[in-house]
């Protein structure tokens, strides 16, 4: 629990009791505010009632006597869609903020020789394993990590601040549109391609929110931007233009006369501007693929802006285990090597997977997304075979005709299956991935409980006696 201090004997609303918004609501009752808290569904009161808040329906609140509104980072804030309690604060002209902005907030009332340094991450692609990666390398050295945000855990739910903490958080551009005060010692901006359009309306809209992540850096801030994609090579030009903090260009496919690059396996430190090799990436082997290049270019960016060696740096770089579901290496047989991607819900999310790796055998489907996996065709001279899952199966089967042999599986197990026994038949080096380019929910609740199922078929061919085996059935019951 974070205790929200800064609006103490005061009255604020909290609307969206998920996760979020109850974590917010427990936090300023704990520090002392009167708290309003409300949801528009049946469900989210009664779980706010279980956590021991009382639900205030906000339609009948004077909204003059508040001194914020804090909004649950899913509910639309402007445009046509703009939620109702937006407007009524709007109207009362009450600030509109998030828990990101209360953290900020409770933070910045520390001295700042006592306050605790934040790491914030963000980007289309790409936040969750930097963000991982970053928590991995600074703890693999001592530090005194706590990591949140838009993954695990709330921001208000992290242990309290200590003078020696390092918060390091991953945000989305829903959590930064909510944002004023956060200051961030090392700010990534990844990369940015589109998403989310359907609440931001434009790619400017959408660029602008995620650029808020820099907001009240000063001259000995780090500013860390992916400079591989238009959008970002502008904003660090625009950045460097303005001076007001230390600009740091990342790349992951080109060379850099300043800042952290990958070429090829190799990342190459250009930070005082004399160029050194550093690691090379191919023995991080929970980073396969170009993106992960980037991906680490960003971390050990961070991690330097923090004091800490190359050495250091490198050191966990090559230790750290993957995040889950995210191209995560799961095992191997003999010299056969398996990966979940299971977090891959998309088509553009795949493409990284099949980039990864010159050849490979590849389970896909699920729940098709609009364009299905069309746009993956010129990747597809990496595929062995493709092994069909899922209610896409059909329809991604006619996309492959011709291209890419293919067998409709219908199911992880059976796909699982047979990709390893015809692994076997070649008796040489292989990958067998899941990445399904798909949503989950015609199997499954979700990419996690997809990705732990194909993690326990893997550990069944591993190890028979512990696991869920993936035996291969006959061609009857397949029929």
């Amino acid at each position: 629990m974070f205790p929200v201090t800064t609006f103490k004997g005061q009255k604020v609303a909290v609307f969206g009791l998920a996760r979020t918004g109850i974590a917010a609501a427990l936090a300023l009752k704990a520090g002392g505010a009167q708290v309003l808290a409300w949801d528009d569904g049946e469900a989210g009161r009664a779980a706010a009632v279980a956590q021991g808040l009382t639900p205030v329906d906000l339609s009948e609140t004077a909204f003059e006597d508040l001194a914020a509104l804090v909004m649950s980072p899913g509910v639309p804030i402007y445009g046509p869609k703009q939620h109702w309690t937006v407007t009524k604060a709007h109207a009362a002209n009450v600030p509109v903020i998030g828990d990101v902005e209360l953290f900020a907030r409770e933070l910045n009332a520390i001295p700042e020789a006592q306050r605790p340094v934040v790491v914030a991450i963000t980007g289309t692609n790409g936040k969750s394993t930097t963000t991982a990666l970053i928590t991995h390398i600074l703890s693999s050295n001592g530090r005194d990590v706590r990591m949140g945000g838009n993954i695990g855990t709330g921001v208000l739910a992290l242990d309290p601040p200590r003078p020696d903490a390092i918060y390091v958080l991953e945000l989305s551009s829903y959590q930064l549109d909510l944002v004023e005060s956060l200051r961030a010692k090392a700010a990534i901006h990844l990369n940015l391609t589109p998403d989310h359009l359907e609440r931001h309306g434009t790619m400017e809209r959408y660029a602008t929110a995620k650029r808020r992540i820099f907001n009240n850096q000063t001259t000995t801030d780090w500013a860390i931007v992916g400079v591989d994609d238009d959008w970002g090579m502008a904003l660090c030009t625009r950045m460097n233009a303005g001076a007001q903090r230390v600009v740091v260009p990342i790349s992951a496919c080109q060379a850099l006369g300043k800042g952290v690059c990958a070429l090829g396996s190799m990342l190459w430190d250009n930070l005082d501007g004399r160029s050194q090799m550093v690691v090379d990436l191919a023995h991080a082997h929970a980073l396969p693929g170009s993106h992960n290049a980037q991906n680490a270019a960003a971390a050990y960016a961070a991690a330097r802006a923090l004091g800490l060696s190359a050495q250091a740096i490198t050191k966990a770089l090559i230790s750290f285990p993957g995040l889950e579901h995210r191209l995560q290496e799961i095992g191997q047989v003999g010299p056969i090597r398996f990966y979940n991607d299971s977090k891959a819900t998309n088509a553009d999310a795949a493409a990284q997977a099949l980039a990864a790796f010159p050849k490979l055998r590849w389970i896909v489907g699920g729940q098709a997304k609009l364009g299905g996996i069309d746009s993956l065709s010129p990747l597809f001279d990496h595929v062995t075979k493709a092994y069909l899952i899922g209610e896409a199966g059909e329809a991604f089967a006619k996309t492959l005709e011709g291209q890419v042999p293919f067998e409709i599986c219908g199911t992880i197990d059976v796909a699982t299956a047979r990709a390893y026994a015809d692994a076997q038949e070649t008796q040489s080096e292989e990958i067998i991935i899941l990445s399904p380019a798909c949503a989950s929910f015609d199997q499954f609740p979700d990419f996690e409980a997809r990705g732990r199922h194909f993690t326990a078929c893997v550990k069944g061919l591993i190890n028979p006696d512990d696991g869920l085996s993936a035996q291969a059935p006959s061609a009857a019951e397949t029929a």
